[in-house]
């Protein structure tokens, strides 16, 4: 066994994990935590496919970001009135086991009566080579400078505007 596999069950097994536990949990706040351990397993499994940046963007964007906005969501919502909906939603809760158990049934099938391809082709080589930080931020600062200054400056207008909204509901 290659270092790589050892690291892939790894991360593999805590993401498949903290997910069952995600979602098994009845704290909501527990739950989230289960789901930042997900997105950082998650990095780890992009990291061995050679995505450098998409591992630490998962970090920084979802983890940081995304979770923040997640627990003050949970905070401000009342979780009780959840559970009695689906206490009286039988048909619903019926309809989501269907729809769990056709998605196992799927991932089953891949796993254990699908086989991978073992050709590597030039395109997935080359495929390595552009999830690498360095030929993200060469793309992005040579041939797509002016979609990333529009993006910018569209942030910034929405920040200003959050906030002068934000201003006129505490004067």
């Amino acid at each position: 066994m290659t270092l790589e596999i050892v690291l892939f069950i790894l991360f593999g097994s805590i993401c498949a994990i903290s997910a069952v536990l995600m979602i098994t949990r009845p704290n909501p706040v527990i739950s989230a935590l289960f789901l930042v351990l997900n997105f950082c397993s998650l990095a780890g499994l992009y990291l061995i496919l050679n995505a450098q940046f998409i591992a630490v963007a998962q970090i920084i964007v979802y983890a940081g970001a995304i979770m923040v906005f997640f627990l003050f969501v949970i905070m401000l919502l009342n979780p009780e009135k959840e559970k009695r909906f689906f206490e009286q939603k039988t048909k619903l809760r019926i309809f989501v086991i269907a729809i769990v158990a056709l998605i196992l049934v799927q991932i089953v099938y891949i796993i254990f009566l699908s086989s991978p391809s073992e050709v590597i082709t030039r395109e997935v080589a080359r495929s390595v080579e552009t999830g690498t930080v360095e030929n993200i931020g060469r793309e992005m600062f040579t041939n797509y400078i002016l979609p990333f200054e529009a993006a910018g400056y569209l942030l910034l207008a929405a920040t200003i505007g959050a906030l002068v909204i934000a201003k006129k509901k505490f004067e």
